[in-house]
């Protein structure tokens, strides 16, 4: 089993910057890929950011130049770098890993910009 433990959320104004990390542990050996969704109140988890299985990067189009996914393979670590926040950026953003056979999620961390 995969064990994901995300940090690093909080309250920002706009215009600022956080960085999530999100540490993984156990089977470490089956994941393929890993990223970051998140979900805002009373909508639907999305996509942010995600490393494919090959190794290339995936954003979401609302986060695209603000936002930067990279890891640290040795430290099992993948981290969410972002910049110029806004307000609609709230949510609570939760890591992922998955392989071909499973999917796993962290607890999730708080992300709330205030205008």
């Amino acid at each position: 089993q995969v064990r994901l433990v995300e940090s690093g959320g909080g309250l920002v104004q706009a215009g600022g910057s956080l960085r999530l990390s999100c540490v993984a542990s156990g089977s470490t050996f089956s994941i393929d890929g890993m990223g970051w969704y998140r979900q805002a109140p009373g909508k639907q988890r999305e996509l942010v950011a995600t490393f494919t299985s090959g190794g290339s990067t995936v954003y979401a189009g609302s986060v695209k130049g603000r936002f930067t996914i990279s890891r640290d393979n040795a430290k099992n670590t993948v981290y969410l770098q972002m910049s110029n926040l806004k307000p609609e950026d709230t949510a609570v953003f939760y890591c992922t890993a998955y392989s071909n056979v499973m999917r796993t999620w962290g607890q999730g961390t708080q992300v709330t910009v205030s205008s």
